[in-house]
């Protein structure tokens, strides 16, 4: 099961190129991301975009701000002390063209004071990485649940190069917990 809300943008307002102010399930700290419907057009992905087979209807962009930053805090169940419980995070990462304008996915699990246990991350998908076209390319990261684990914090922070827009994209972020041989 994903404990990741909202990982694909379906929820919540958007599907424009237009900023939001609030995203369903995540908590924006800097910047203004976008909820872009796949149908827009304009240069943005498309539904025939390199990207997610079971794609919906929309992605994240990071709007037009040089740094956009998204944060989910999840609660993790203290059965993963014994260390054999595995986790998974995994995402679409993506971008425009030949433009560097990136996005990079991180989870970061945490002790029950907040404490820094381990960090995995995954991007940003370089413009050479897509062969420079617009395309959003899968990355994954998968290990033990540090034991002492009580949270997990996971971020997107999509970054501008150049130009006016951000155009990091992302979709179908998920992070997933599994019994399994640490």
């Amino acid at each position: 099961m994903n404990l990741v809300v909202n990982g694909d943008a379906e929820s919540g307002a958007g599907g424009t190129a237009t900023p939001v102010g609030s995203v369903t399930g995540w908590s924006i700290r800097q910047g203004a991301p976008s909820l872009v419907n796949y149908s827009l057009g304009g240069g943005y992905p498309t539904p025939s975009t390199p990207g997610p087979g079971n794609r919906g209807s929309r992605f994240f962009s990071g709007g037009n701000s040089p740094v956009t930053e998204l944060v989910q805090d999840i609660a993790i169940p203290a059965d993963v002390d014994g260390g054999s419980v595995r986790y998974a995070l995994a995402g679409w990462l993506g971008g425009y063209l030949g433009q560097e304008d990136g996005v990079q996915l991180s989870v970061e699990f945490r002790d029950a004071k907040g404490a820094p246990l381990a960090l995995s991350v995954l991007g940003p998908v370089t413009a050479a990485e897509r062969g420079f076209r617009t395309a959003l390319l899968q990355r994954t990261a998968a290990s033990a649940v540090p034991p002492g684990t009580r949270g997990a914090r996971v971020r997107l922070v999509f970054t501008r190069a150049g130009g006016t827009s951000n155009d990091g994209y992302a979709d179908s972020i998920s992070l997933t917990l599994t019994e399994g041989t640490a």
